[in-house]
C-alpha cells in the first residue's frame, strides 16, 4: 500500500530570505533522490514558517522497484585464450564480483564483445532507503551561509531542535547531529511551546493551525496582507504596495499579529524615500499613504505574537523607529548644508578599486564616455549629460547615503533638485543606478539611460583590463550584470553603435592602469558581451541555435543584432523553412575551408550558373535596399527566392569540377550568395545540436 511521507525540520530562526531557496533545494534534491534509488512517489510539496521546513510526499511504494545491474569487464579476447580457456583477466574479474568464472557472461557493447554478469538486485523496503539518505540529503539542502554547534560535525543553517520524519504514520529512524528523528513536533516558540504528537502531515498541520500557525507560506502572506489592508482603512489610509516586504515579513513570523504606530510630524519635512527606508529596511514596519498618495505619519509592525498591552508594544516600536528616524534627520540637515555639487572633489578621496583608481577619476573617465555617446545619440543633450555625469556620483559623499547605501542616486536626485538642478539633470542621476536587478525598470529618460551605459562600460574595461575577470559563479563586481544591462539599455532606446568603438573608447581611458595587452583587453570584453547576448535571448524564448547564428555572423551593433534575431525567428515559421534551410546550408557548407577567388562571369557556361548568377543580381540589388532601413525579414524574404535556383544548380553541376578554372568560379558564385547570407546569420549553425543545450 502507498503511503504519505513527511519530514519536518525544527530550526532556530531562519533567515527570511534563505527560506525560499531552501525549499527549492530540497524538493529538487529529494525528487532526484527517489527518482535515482527507483522508488516511485506523487507530488511533493513544501512548506515553511521561520521555524520550520515541511516536506511532504504523497503516494510513495512501499519499497523500490527491483532493477537489474550489469557489470563488464575485460574484453573477450582478453578473458579467454585461443583455446577458450579464461585467462587470469576474467579469472580476477569474476574474483572481484564475488561470482565462478563459469558465471561470467558474453555481453555485446558499441567497443565490442566483453565478459560481465548480469544480477537482479530486489528493492528495498523505502523506510530503510530514506533513514540511510535523509541525514545526507540535510548536509545537501542550499543555503547561503551554514554553521556548526556545539562540538557536533553536521553543519546547517541554525541549530536544529528536532525532526519529524514518518512514513505512512511509522518514524523513518535516524540521526543528525545530536538530534534523533521521531513523530513529535512542537508549536509556537511563545504560545504554544510545548510538544505534540504526529501522525501524518494533515495532523501536524491542522495542530499548528490552531495554535494560529499558517505553514502556507503563499496563505500567511496573503492573510498578512489583508490584515495591514483593513487596519490602514480604519484610519482611512493604504499601505505603500511592497511584495519584497510582504514576502520577508511573512518569513519573519509564524503568527501574525500587527500593530499600527505613529512618529511625530516633525519628521515629515524628510524626503520619503528616507522615511520609507527607515521603516521598511531596518525596521520592517509598513509605510501608509494618505488617498492623495502622501506617505503620512503612521506605519503599521507585524509581531509574531499578540501583545497583552498593545499600548505598551506600539510605544516600544515607535520608540525604536523615533531615535532611525532622528539620525536620518540629523544627516540630512548635515547634508544640506552645502549643495551636492560641491562634494565631487571630495570623491578623490574614495577608492573605487585599488588598480583603478579612486571615484573621482571614474567620474572622469565615465564623463568623457558619456558625451562621447552623447554626440551619436542624444546631441541636443550634452550639456545635461555632462552636468549629471559630474553630479551622479557625489551623494556618495553625503551622510544619508553613508547610513543608507541603497539610497544612492535617489538622495542625490533629490538634492539635486533642491539645489535648483534641472528636472533632466536630477531623473538622470536617479535613473543611471537603474536596472539595479534583474526585472527592474530600465532608464526611462535619454540622458540617464546613456549614463547609465558609460558607467557600467567603465566598470567591465577597467576590471577586465586589470584582470578582474569573472569565473564559474563568482563575479564579485557584478560585471554579468552590469553587460546585460547596457544590452538591454541599447536595445530599449534602439541605441546603434559599433560595440568594438564603445569598448576601445572605454579601454583606452584606463590604458595607463591595465596589466594586460590591450588587443587582449578588447577580445575578451567582446566575447563578454556575446555570451551576455546570446544567454539573455535563449533565456528569453529565441531558439539558442537562432541567437548562435546570428552573433556568429556578426556582433558589431547589439540593437542590429537584435533585430536580425526578431527577423530570423519569425521567418523561420514558414512552413518552407526547412527545404529553404537546406538549400541555404549546402551554400554555406561547401565554401568551408575553400579558398576562393573573384567572379569571372565568362567563366560561367551551364544554364543552371547562369540563372542563379541572374537571380542573385538581383536578389542582391533588392537586399541592398531593405538592409540600408534594417528590414531584415524582407531581406530573408528576399533571399528565399535564391533556393529553386541554388538546388538546381546544385543538381545541374559539380561544383568541385576537375577543371580548376571552372571550380574556382563555382565557388566564387557561391561565395557571393553566403556573403549575402551572412548579413543576416550563419545558416550553417542553425538546427545545430545548440538547440539542444
Amino acid at each position: 500500500m502507498r503511503g504519505e511521507f513527511l519530514l519536518e525540520i525544527g530550526i532556530e530562526e531562519i533567515p527570511a530570505s534563505y527560506i525560499k531557496p531552501a525549499l527549492r533545494s530540497l524538493s529538487e534534491i529529494f525528487s532526484r533522490f527517489l527518482e535515482n534509488s527507483l522508488i516511485s512517489h506523487g507530488p511533493i510539496e513544501t512548506f515553511a514558517t521561520p521555524r520550520r521546513l515541511i516536506m511532504t510526499i504523497l503516494d510513495v511504494a512501499p519499497a523500490s522497484d527491483s532493477r537489474t545491474i550489469e557489470k563488464t569487464g575485460p574484453p573477450v579476447t582478453s578473458a579467454y585464450d585461443h583455446s577458450g580457456a579464461p585467462t587470469k583477466a576474467a579469472e580476477g574479474f569474476a574474483r572481484s564480483q564475488g561470482v565462478s568464472v563459469n558465471e561470467l557472461l558474453k555481453i555485446q557493447t558499441p567497443k565490442g564483445e566483453v565478459v560481465g554478469i548480469v544480477r537482479r538486485q530486489p528493492g528495498r523496503p523505502t523506510i530503510e532507503i530514506l533513514s540511510e539518505a535523509i541525514p545526507e540529503i540535510l548536509e545537501k539542502i542550499y543555503f547561503p551561509k551554514t554553521m556548526k554547534w556545539m562540538d557536533l560535525d553536521v553543519r546547517f543553517v541554525r541549530p536544529i531542535h528536532w525532526i519529524v520524519a514518518m512514513l505512512d504514520g511509522l518514524v523513518a529512524p535516524f540521526k543528525f547531529g545530536n538530534i534523533s528523528s521521531g513523530s513529535r513536533s512542537f508549536g509556537h516558540r511563545f504560545l504554544s511551546p510545548e510538544s505534540f504528537e504526529v501522525k501524518c502531515f494533515s495532523d501536524l498541520r491542522n495542530t499548528l493551525a490552531d495554535q494560529a500557525i499558517e505553514i502556507d507560506f503563499e496563505k500567511r502572506l496573503a492573510m498578512i496582507r489583508n490584515q495591514v489592508r483593513k487596519m490602514a482603512e480604519t484610519e482611512n489610509l493604504t499601505p505603500f504596495e511592497d511584495e519584497a516586504l510582504l514576502e520577508e515579513i511573512s518569513f519573519l513570523v509564524e503568527s501574525p499579529y500587527p500593530i499600527m504606530g505613529t512618529f511625530s510630524d516633525d519628521f515629515l519635512e524628510l524626503p520619503a524615500s528616507i522615511l520609507t527606508t527607515c521603516m521598511k529596511k531596518h525596521q520592517r514596519y509598513f509605510c501608509l499613504q494618505d488617498r492623495g498618495g502622501r506617505i503620512t505619519n503612521r506605519f503599521i509592525a507585524v509581531n509574531n505574537t499578540p501583545v497583552r498591552d498593545e499600548d505598551v508594544s506600539r510605544k516600544g516600536h515607535q520608540r525604536v523607529l523615533k531615535a532611525r528616524l532622528e539620525d536620518a534627520r540629523f544627516y540630512f540637515r548635515e547634508d544640506r548644508k552645502k549643495p551636492l555639487f560641491s562634494r565631487l572633489d571630495a570623491l578623490k578621496g574614495v577608492v573605487f578599486h585599488s588598480k583603478l583608481g579612486t571615484a573621482f577619476e571614474k567620474v572622469e573617465r565615465f564623463t568623457t564616455i558619456a558625451m562621447a555617446l552623447g554626440d551619436l545619440w542624444a546631441p541636443e543633450n550634452k550639456d545635461v549629460i555632462e552636468r549629471a555625469s559630474l553630479l551622479c556620483k557625489c551623494d556618495l559623499e553625503t551622510g544619508i547615503v553613508y547610513e543608507f547605501p541603497e539610497l544612492q542616486g535617489i538622495i542625490g536626485s533629490y538634492y539635486a533638485r533642491m539645489d535648483g538642478e534641472s528636472d533632466e539633470v536630477a531623473t538622470a542621476i536617479r535613473e543611471h543606478y537603474l536596472p539595479t536587478r534583474a526585472g527592474d525598470d530600465l532608464p526611462s529618460g535619454a540622458v540617464g539611460a546613456l549614463l547609465s551605459v558609460a558607467d557600467r562600460l567603465d566598470t567591465i574595461c577597467g576590471c577586465f583590463g586589470v584582470g578582474l575577470i569573472p569565473s564559474g559563479a563568482a563575479d564579485p563586481y557584478a560585471l554579468r550584470r552590469h553587460a546585460l544591462s547596457i544590452i538591454q539599455i541599447l536595445i530599449s532606446h534602439q541605441w546603434k553603435a559599433d560595440l568594438s568603438w564603445l569598448v576601445g573608447q572605454s579601454v583606452g581611458l584606463i590604458e595607463p592602469k591595465i596589466s594586460r595587452p590591450l588587443p587582449d583587453i578588447e577580445s575578451d570584453i567582446l566575447e563578454f558581451f556575446k555570451t551576455r547576448f546570446v544567454n539573455f535571448h535563449s533565456g528569453k524564448g529565441f531558439s539558442l541555435d537562432l541567437v548562435e547564428a546570428v552573433v556568429r555572423a556578426d556582433f558589431s551593433d547589439v540593437v542590429d543584432a537584435r533585430l536580425r534575431l526578431e527577423a530570423l525567428s519569425e521567418w523561420e515559421r514558414r512552413q518552407d523553412f526547412e527545404p529553404i534551410l537546406v538549400a541555404f546550408k549546402r551554400v554555406m557548407n561547401i565554401l568551408k575551408g575553400q579558398k576562393v577567388e573573384e567572379l569571372i562571369s565568362e567563366l560561367l557556361q551551364d544554364p543552371s550558373e547562369l540563372v542563379l548568377n541572374e537571380a542573385l543580381k538581383s536578389v542582391e540589388s533588392r537586399c541592398e535596399a531593405a538592409l540600408g532601413k534594417g528590414n531584415y525579414f524582407e531581406v530573408l524574404e528576399t533571399m528565399t527566392e535564391l533556393r529553386d535556383p541554388i538546388d538546381t544548380f546544385f543538381d545541374s553541376v559539380l561544383v568541385m569540377a576537375e577543371d580548376p578554372e571552372i571550380r574556382q568560379n563555382r565557388l566564387a558564385l557561391l561565395k557571393r550568395i553566403s556573403k549575402l547570407f551572412t548579413r543576416v546569420a550563419d545558416f550553417s549553425f542553425i538546427g545545430s545540436t545548440a538547440k539542444a543545450l
